[in-house]
């Protein structure tokens, strides 16, 4: 990976005073985050400058455009540099070595699955920054290869760390005799009889082998000089049976693998073991079925599932020490390529899996506690949540800073018992079973009110969970409904009908995440929870959409919905943004979002910077624009933050003159969510909910110590602090919550934001 050699911008209008903006580095004293490869960036560079001169309006040359894969993947090294990062507690970043794991696990299954189909059935097709689909397979392999090896340095000096705390992931061998014979019972007791080795044969094939499953490569020697035979065992992890197993009454675990392998005579008995080799693999998860023709979605969905289990290997992982010979055997098995689908690892395997240790009770070795509080309207719990809300007509939702419990899940709870509603109305994407949203649901139908919930069958690997709650739905009476054929249902949006005193009244919910107690405590969202006449009017107008498929003019007032209506208005916002923009009222446009891919919505951006629009982008992972390009996007800056949380809610300012518009919403802005999914996006209205946000964006833009800077080549560098008193955006956010419960208010970031405005 190359350095970046732009020279680092000062933040435009940001009060920066209070930080230093610095390279992250790792031990080896690398760039903490770099987005395309050193080949990557040398080709671009010269090429931006050219066209740049050549053309300096033709905003879709493919030199301005970053890779989809490549910026994704450098999120998953920022992810990384958390579980690096000795300021965060230690089982904390034991925490993020196991997400970035399941990333890169989920980026094969459905990122580079994706390509490969492409690459198999010729696709020819160029990506908008110019790639082909081997290209983006080479460098993305290439990208994973650096990351992973960057992983396999750092892992080892945490667990070492942890040992200091007597936290040990320990080997079978180095046990006492007594402690290996107690081992090895609970094994036989609790665990071999769920093992089945399977030999390969003549008579026995290769075994099938299941999507993240942990396996054993034995290779085993019978009586004489017979040839060496391999034998393939699974780990049974999963259905109760942990990947650790706990030493007595210690934190000293031992990982299943390395038991069973160190205890393969109950399998192979009175048979030489000549090796013993870890691997798994992912298989594709990126293939779906068409909907037209389908004559029942429901079985689609099952079949496509049924697919996804038996679907091609995209990548196996294997140990570092395993031999070439047995490595060519698996690859030429599975029908891999060696040197584009085969990876070695150094030390433990499935990695995802730390994630049960990560979740140890040892408060010293984790963040503070974090108890979301009461939102400041709706503490009084004796009182009715509908006559809260009717008081002040809209509130603004900050998860998980305030719960999640006592708003959302209140409101759906209440309107399920209360006599006087009538309806209730709900998208549902992905829920969970604590949170009790189907169970509430469920209740509201016994108790007599007309409950029609919008599910979404393929919420990509939510998919069997989705098909389980429609069934029980529909079981208990509730009408329910699979959206618009041809487009996934993703926005979040619920909606009461209750009879008030002046006659029936619509309350509802709009958020940016989904109705899932679990997440709501893990990602930032922001809900807005109102009665106001017009965006009663308009829900019922989206929900009458979504249950018939139907699309005359529909006539929104305050929601925005996708795929008709929103990625026109958010250019039209930005064209408007620069007929306004003036030396008197300078052009603003502030958006935070998890992914900026779509390359309509880039080339405008440009357009906005070109004309002298100022242009603030928090973009949590994807992110196809370039900042900084001379001629092009001087007038842009983004930024990435990586924290505590994971950074979820989608927010859309625009200055419009001095009529500020801000906007909410479940959509990113990509060319899948914009154009084939139903997404909803509202108008905040209120001066008081405007007046939140912008205290959530001024809070986050100025960000000392979890934001990273995005550079003209794609690289990042990270804000350091210049003061040890400086608190994250997130940290300040629990703050703030805790700080409006008792009526505090905030002037000075409100006054941050003026300033930014006027500069």
């Amino acid at each position: 990976m190359t350095e970046t050699v732009t020279p680092i911008r000062k933040s435009r209008g940001r009060a920066t005073t209070a930080a230093t903006v610095t390279k992250a580095t790792t031990a080896t004293a690398k760039p903490a985050a770099t987005i395309d490869s050193a080949t990557a960036a040398a080709q671009h560079e010269p090429a931006v400058a050219a066209a740049t001169a050549e053309s300096p309006l033709d905003l879709r040359r493919p030199e301005f455009y970053l890779n989809r894969e490549l910026t994704w993947l450098n999120f998953n090294r920022r992810v990384l540099h958390e579980a690096i990062d000795e300021r965060n507690p230690l089982l904390e970043r034991l925490k993020f070595f196991a997400i970035f794991a399941s990333n890169i696990d989920e980026f094969f299954m459905k990122r580079i699955g994706g390509l490969i189909l492409q690459d198999a059935t010729g696709v020819s097709e160029l990506s908008v920054d110019g790639r082909t689909p081997q290209q983006q397979l080479a460098e993305a392999r290439a990208l994973v290869v650096d990351i992973e090896a960057e992983r396999d340095r750092h892992l080892p000096a945490l667990l070492a760390q942890l040992a200091e705390h007597d936290i040990r992931i320990v080997e079978y061998q180095r046990l006492d005799s007594n402690t290996q014979d107690a081992i090895r019972r609970h094994y036989i007791d609790n665990i071999f009889p769920l093992v089945t080795p399977q030999v390969i044969d003549p008579a026995h094939p290769f075994p099938f082998i299941s999507n993240l499953s942990l396996n054993i490569m034995v290779t085993i020697q019978p009586d004489g000089d017979e040839e060496a035979m391999f034998a393939r065992v699974k780990v049974p992890v999963g259905t109760g049976i942990a990947r650790f197993i706990r030493v007595g009454d210690s934190h000293h675990f031992v990982p299943l693998e390395d038991v069973m392998a160190n205890n393969l005579d109950l399998l192979f008995p009175e048979v030489d073991i000549v090796a013993r080799d870890f691997y798994f693999v992912a298989r594709n998860a990126a293939a779906e079925r068409s909907e037209s023709g389908a004559n029942d979605l429901m079985e689609m969905i099952e079949l496509e599932l049924r697919d996804r289990r038996i679907a091609p290997i995209v990548r196996m992982v294997v140990n570092r020490d395993m031999a070439d010979d047995r490595k060519g055997m698996l690859a030429a098995e599975l029908r891999l390529d060696m040197e584009r689908d085969v990876f070695v690892q150094d030390g433990l395997m499935m990695q995802r899996e730390l994630m049960q240790l990560a979740s140890l009770p040892i408060a010293e070795l984790r963040y503070p506690p974090h108890v979301p509080v009461n939102h400041h309207r709706l503490q009084d719990q004796s009182r009715s949540i509908f006559y809260l809300v009717r008081e002040v007509e809209s509130l603004l939702l900050q998860h998980p800073y305030e719960s999640f419990a006592t708003s959302v899940v209140r409101f759906l709870g209440e309107a399920a018992r209360d006599p006087k509603v009538r309806a209730l109305k709900m998208t549902l994407y992905r829920t969970d079973k604590e949170t009790r949203i189907v169970d509430l649901l469920i209740e509201a139908a016994r108790n007599g009110k007309q409950v029609a919930v919008v599910v979404e069958l393929k919420a990509k690997f939510d998919e069997a969970a989705n098909i389980e709650w429609s069934e029980r739905m529909e079981e208990a009476g509730i009408h329910v409904t699979y959206g618009v054929i041809g487009l996934k249902t993703h926005c979040k949006v619920l909606m009461v009908v209750r009879q008030d005193y002046s006659g029936l009244r619509r309350y509802a919910h709009i958020g940016t995440g989904n109705y899932h107690g679990g997440t709501a405590r893990l990602y930032t969202d922001l809900g807005l929870l109102s009665c106001d006449e017009d965006i009663g009017h308009d829900v019922t107008e989206l929900f009458n959409y979504l249950t018939t498929g139907t699309a005359p003019k529909r006539n929104y007032r305050k929601i925005i919905p996708a795929p008709r209506h929103l990625k026109k208005t958010l250019l039209a916002n930005i064209e408007r943004e620069i007929e306004t923009h003036s030396a008197q009222t300078p052009g603003l446009i502030q958006i935070k979002t998890n992914a900026l891919e779509d390359s309509d919505l880039v080339a405008a951006l440009y357009r906005a910077s070109q004309a002298g629009v100022k242009v603030e982008l928090i973009i949590r992972d994807t992110c196809r624009l370039r900042p900084g390009l001379a001629g092009i996007s001087d007038n842009i800056s983004v930024i990435s933050i990586v924290g505590r949380f994971l950074e979820h809610s989608r927010i859309f300012y625009f200055q419009n003159g001095g009529d500020e518009e801000y906007l909410i919403g479940s959509a990113d802005l990509m060319k899948r969510n914009l154009e084939s999914r139903v997404e909803v996006v509202v108008r905040i209205t209120p001066e008081a909910l405007k007046k939140e946000l912008r205290l959530v964006l001024n809070t986050l833009f100025d960000d000392n110590q979890n934001a990273w800077e995005m550079q003209p080549d794609g690289g990042y560098i990270k804000r350091r602090p210049a003061s040890d008193d400086a608190r994250a955006s997130q940290l300040q956010q629990i703050d703030f919550a805790h700080a409006r419960l008792k009526g505090k208010k905030h002037k000075k970031l409100l006054r941050s934001g003026r300033q930014r405005k006027r500069n």
